[in-house]
């Protein structure tokens, strides 16, 4: 059942299943495995996960507990392209539409998009 209500719980939810997609996905799934490794359940992704829960918290929610640079970790990888973004936000965009309701999904496209536009900007990825 989608909800309309963003909850920390069901952000983290919406974390832990986009990146499952992301570990499986040939595109975009390297640059993850390589930094983190391909278990969400190990060492290295428990923290992450629990950073990106908090990140989207602080866009959604206000919440003060995000502590990060959500750039940095990016510029030290090689090999991103536009591709890999457009991969990511298509990814993105089915997890949202799968535990959110249009109205919310919208919302966390709309910004996804823009910070993805960002990101570009700043890795200089035409």
């Amino acid at each position: 059942m989608l909800t309309s209500e963003i909850t920390k719980e069901n952000l983290n939810k919406m974390v832990i299943r986009f990146y499952t997609k992301i570990l499986n996905d040939n595109v975009v799934g390297p640059f993850f495995i390589e930094k983190l490794g391909d278990d969400l359940n190990n060492d290295t992704w428990k923290p992450h996960i629990i950073l990106l829960t908090n990140f989207w918290a602080s866009i959604a929610l206000g919440d003060q507990n995000y502590r990060g640079n959500p750039l940095a970790p990016h510029l030290e990888l090689e090999g991103l392209r536009r591709e890999s973004f457009d991969q990511w936000l298509k990814l993105f965009f089915e997890t949202l539409d799968s535990i959110y309701e249009p109205r919310t999904a919208d919302m966390f496209k709309q910004r996804s998009t823009i910070i993805a536009g960002n990101f570009m900007r700043n890795l200089r990825i035409a």
